[in-house]
């Protein structure tokens, strides 16, 4: 007998819940995260918060965020809209802008969720495998006619950045809307913003979940022309960020800008270091511009449970186009990174023999 209510809408059947079947462990590097911490002000801001902050409704669209937001970016507030993660913009721009059946097209591999999303807003996906220079393949995702194109840059997982050359010529040709999702961004210096400045079907995804530190907050944000973001606006509706969400990333954009600026500049740092640390295992790493390192590694997955088994986490991805099994490592604090070698050491000894092959 099947479980299925018979109100339910059919799309629903084919998705899943999201699930990285993740075991808790005491390291663990596979959510790309800021692991050294709160921005302080934002911590002080958290510990200081007024009891009416909680016991009232925050405000409809975050308009002070807004407004910090935008000053950080280089843009103004009318070209903003938040929302709960930038899985939530992006969630919200597909239902915006997809109408029923039409076609949302990604490079792949890239963020699991996007299919997902499409999927729930009932649009039609259409994956396309990238080129083996890391680059989209462009001119076919662009003859499956999207109304939705979306790109990511730095991409996840492989950390390559999108060339500007591809990115002019996907907001030139696309039929429809691009989103471009740069939750990365801040570890590359490489921005799309600029040209959602100038063009009216560019929509830039970012998050304050990476290099802010404020992942449990959920604060996520698109930028584009006023018209894109009121559409998404709408259709994400009022009130999706919390009164301590909004608080606390004032403080960090206001009073914390020196400090996330540091963390940004020692993610790097240890970024590099670590794919140094691999080539000299005898590993060959992809250029990474986020703060994470995708290494091809043999028979990654068990790998990644023999990693487990010590305590330590990295993500695993099996047979990634072009390049094979790989691992993706977080970066963190230069010790965390240094568990993880000694780990990976003893895993890969385990699981291969030693061997990089």
């Amino acid at each position: 007998m099947s479980d299925r209510l018979a109100f339910a809408r059919a799309l629903y059947d084919a998705v899943p819940l999201y699930d990285p079947k993740r075991t808790p462990v005491d390291l663990d590097l596979t959510d790309n995260t800021n692991l050294w911490g709160l921005p302080p002000t934002a911590e002080r801001t958290l510990r200081e918060m007024a009891v009416a902050k909680v016991t009232r409704y925050p405000s409809l669209y975050a308009a002070e965020l807004k407004e910090a937001l935008a000053a950080f970016v280089g843009a103004t507030a009318d070209r903003l809209v938040t929302g709960c993660g930038s899985d939530d913009i992006l969630d919200s721009a597909m239902r915006a802008f997809g109408e029923p059946g039409s076609v949302v097209a990604g490079s792949e591999p890239s963020f699991a969720m996007i299919p997902i999303f499409a999927q729930m807003n009932g649009l039609q996906y259409v994956g396309i495998t990238e080129r083996a220079d890391h680059q989209p393949d462009l001119d076919a995702l662009l003859a499956a006619k999207p109304r939705i194109l979306y790109l990511c840059s730095p991409n996840n997982p492989t950390g390559a950045l999108l060339t500007r050359e591809t990115l002019e010529r996907a907001v030139r040709e696309a039929p429809g809307v691009v989103f471009v999702d740069e939750a990365y961004a801040e570890f590359s210096g490489v921005s799309a913003v600029d040209l959602a400045m100038r063009v009216d079907n560019l929509l830039v995804i970012r998050t304050m979940s990476k290099a802010f530190g404020l992942a449990g907050l959920r604060i996520g944000y698109g930028i584009g022309a006023p018209s894109l973001v009121r559409d998404v606006e709408k259709s994400r509706g009022p009130y999706k960020l919390s009164s301590v969400a909004e608080q606390m990333g004032l403080a960090a954009l206001r009073h914390d800008m020196d400090w996330v600026h540091a963390h940004v500049a020692l993610a790097v740092e240890n970024r590099n270091r670590l794919a140094a640390a691999l080539r000299t295992r005898g590993y060959t790493p992809l250029e990474s511009h986020a703060n994470y390192v995708c290494v091809p590694v043999a028979n990654a997955l068990e790998v990644g449970q023999a990693l487990r088994a010590r305590g330590v986490a990295a993500r695993p991805f099996a047979a990634l186009p072009h390049v094979g099994d790989t691992l993706r490592i977080s970066v963190g604090p230069w010790e965390m990174v240094e568990r993880f070698l000694e780990a990976f050491d003893a895993a890969t000894m385990d699981v291969n023999g030693g061997t990089a092959a």
